[in-house]
């Protein structure tokens, strides 16, 4: 498919699906458990949220709630849709840089090629927090009717093991899942709180009295169902 036609599919794509008027036939990304998690991250100093973007952030939801709730802005950016709202701090393509966090919701899943993740990584810091949110599972159904493949966008599906191995191609070297937030946070290898990482997410954990969080080293594979 020529990337002109692409990127038209997406636009309207996303204008048609991210109207509230529309029916979903899946889930948005789940913004709110996403913006508690990331604040909790961030207090604790896992995260910074002073130095992060949100690539594909389409319509900014996330950043705006963390803004309304949490008092944090953080830099948007997508080249398929923006939203006018005042306050929302969308970057430029040609003023991208590298980032201590960058945030990728539901864009995995809409990609023609390796070079196309390749391209989110390469923002991400080199002792910088890649956070995912897609559908990864074990195994790829061999299913026609597969939920995830009913959205015409979606030409990309990940499993356990292609994430395992991106996240060695990439240099990360542990991850953190969320399971209320369906996002992974990936650490690359010099990530400065990498060696108390496992500790701090216990220390959450029994500070709520909950397995909020999922600590590996490696890439968590939380889902196994399929």
């Amino acid at each position: 498919m020529p990337r002109e036609l692409w990127s038209s599919l997406n636009s309207s794509w996303h204008h048609h699906y991210e109207n509230p008027a529309t029916p979903k036939l899946t889930n948005q990304p789940p913004y709110a458990n996403q913006g508690l998690t990331l604040a909790m991250l961030d207090r604790n100093g896992i995260v910074r949220l002073d130095d992060t973007l949100d690539y594909a952030a389409g319509y900014a939801t996330l950043a705006q709630f963390l803004g309304k709730y949490f008092g944090k802005q953080i830099n948007t950016f997508d080249r398929y849709v923006r939203n006018p709202a005042p306050g929302i701090r969308y970057v430029e393509e040609d003023a991208l840089g590298k980032y201590g966090l960058v945030i990728n919701s539901a864009m995995f899943e809409h990609v023609l090629d390796r070079e196309a993740l390749d391209e989110v990584n390469r923002l991400v810091a080199d002792d910088g927090v890649l956070m995912l949110h897609t559908v990864i599972c074990e195994r790829i159904p061999p299913d026609p009717d597969w939920f995830y493949l009913t959205p015409m966008v979606h030409t990309a599906f990940h499993t356990n093991r292609s994430m395992t191995l991106l996240m060695a191609q990439w240099g990360y070297a542990a991850s953190i899942y969320c399971p209320q937030a369906k996002s992974w946070f990936l650490f690359k290898k010099d990530h400065p709180q990498l060696d108390r990482l496992e500790a701090a997410v216990a220390a959450i954990n029994r500070e709520i009295q909950t397995d909020y969080l999922i600590y590996k080293a490696g890439f968590v594979d939380y889902w196994k169902g399929f």
